[in-house]
């Protein structure tokens, strides 16, 4: 008998997209090994995909792992992902010859849980593609001796694939993977390895099974989504015309970008293609030249002010939005103040704001002036105060204009029950049931698009 068979599966997602993708791919396989959709409460095997983007990301990983430990002691609890791989890793402080740290030894790959008390098994990053397996061998009670790998070493993209998004109207597609920056602040590169990219067939077939479960909508994502082009011989223009072509698919989303990757001849050929939705989600990080430098960034407050012009260039009132990191290392009240003022001057409508997270085994790790707790949530509450007003003037821009709506839930809100989703541009909008001439809210209407006039 199929030892899954039956078992109730339940996944715990913290992090970005890249882990949302993931997710839902490890649900998939469990589903085809004959498995079923289980709660926190009642699953037999609990996967908390983890994250380590922040101090606080691992602290929300060991404090998720210990809740469902509590809440379910009899389910198989198993640990994967990024706060997994950077445990695992235990990363070394000794350095290579171009700068970067390398994990120690592991050890030798087997099951290890000394570092995770409330888990039965940890699943390394690029050992995804495998939980089925090594979960069957968790509960057989069988050694497991490749759960975890030195991903510093694997140059392999994982053989990852979602058929049908479990809950959603759209559909993120993991298509890159690792990164080779090595910014001062940041513990990615040794938890996810160096950049790799999901070959063009694979990301076709994905894409054709997608639009034939009904996905209008595909989120374009990975860990440095921007370095596609960097190897092979593709590049990421490439892979958006080629979606661009199949039946089905009506929307076309790119998650964070690079600067560097917003030259003429991208936006030229992107913008030919009416799919490609008009929002920019910019890794800007710091709008200050002096930060930037400190931060290993290779680009300047001049390039971004060039490149959000590149965008408006082509294309009507693109959504601008970004990720910044506030109280860097040094950061003055002067440097702060400057970062405000491009946030302004470039015309940001929305805004991922970090406080500037510690990470063990980075640059920024050993640089002086390491700011308070306090000043940096100061910064945090200042600088998402002015990036609300901004978007506030950016959606009123739009209050007399025609918008296509991908509707994605029923809500119940104040003034009535009501459709909800987001446009092109990632506005979320409300459709009020009996502006659309129902009476009652139609289940149908999920993952439609509906243009409001």
């Amino acid at each position: 008998m199929n030892i899954l068979e039956e078992k109730r599966v339940y996944i715990l997602t913290l992090g970005c997209k890249v882990n949302q993708y993931e997710s839902d791919a490890m649900y998939e396989a469990f589903f085809a090994a004959g498995s079923v959709m289980g709660t926190e409460n009642d699953a037999d095997i609990c996967i908390i995909n983890t994250c380590s983007v922040t101090n606080i990301a691992d602290r929300k990983s060991r404090q998720m792992i210990s809740r469902l430990k509590k809440e379910n002691p009899n389910a198989l609890i198993v640990a994967t992902g990024c706060y997994v791989q950077a445990v695992a890793n235990r990363i070394s402080s000794e350095r290579s010859s171009d700068g970067a740290k390398r994990p120690d030894t592991l050890s030798s790959g087997k099951q290890t849980t000394e570092s995770f008390p409330d888990v039965d098994l940890i699943v390394g990053n690029n050992r995804k593609r495998d939980i089925v397996r090594l979960v069957e061998a968790g509960l057989s009670g069988r050694e497991i001796t490749d759960n975890v790998i030195d991903i510093a070493k694997d140059p392999e993209f994982e053989d990852l694939k979602v058929r049908m998004p479990e809950g959603h109207t759209r559909a993120y597609l993991k298509i890159q993977d690792g990164c080779n920056a090595f910014c001062a602040y940041c513990i990615i590169p040794f938890v996810r390895g160096r950049i790799r990219n999901k070959s063009i067939t694979d990301i076709m077939d994905e894409v054709e099974t997608l639009a034939a479960s009904g996905v209008k909508e595909i989120v374009l994502t990975g860990i440095n989504l921007s370095s596609f082009g960097d190897i092979g011989d593709l590049t990421l223009a490439d892979v958006i015309c080629r979606i661009h072509n199949v039946s089905g698919i009506e929307r076309i989303r790119l998650s964070s970008l690079e600067p560097r990757i917003i030259t003429d001849e991208f936006m030229e050929r992107i913008s030919r293609l009416p799919k490609v939705c008009p929002h920019f989600h910019l890794s800007l990080q710091s709008g200050c030249d002096t930060v930037l430098k400190r931060m290993n960034r290779r680009y300047t407050v001049s390039d971004i002010q060039t490149i959000t012009e590149r965008i408006r260039r082509f294309y009507d009132r693109p959504a601008l939005t970004a990720d910044i990191i506030v109280g860097f290392p040094g950061e003055t009240e002067e440097e702060f103040d400057t970062t405000c003022r491009t946030a302004a001057a470039i015309g940001l409508y929305e805004a991922h704001v970090f406080p500037y997270s510690r990470r063990k085994g980075t640059v920024a790790d050993r640089m002086d002036g390491q700011l308070t707790e306090a000043v940096k949530k100061d910064r945090v509450r200042r600088l998402m105060a002015q990036v609300k007003k901004q978007g506030e003037a950016y959606i009123s821009s739009f209050r007399n204009d025609p918008k296509d709506v991908l509707i994605e839930e029923i809500v119940e809100t104040p003034s009535g029950p009501c459709y909800r989703g987001h446009t092109e541009r990632y506005l979320l909008l409300d459709i009020p049931i009996a502006a659309t001439g129902d009476t009652d809210a139609d289940p149908a209407r999920i993952n439609t698009i509906y243009t409001i006039v």
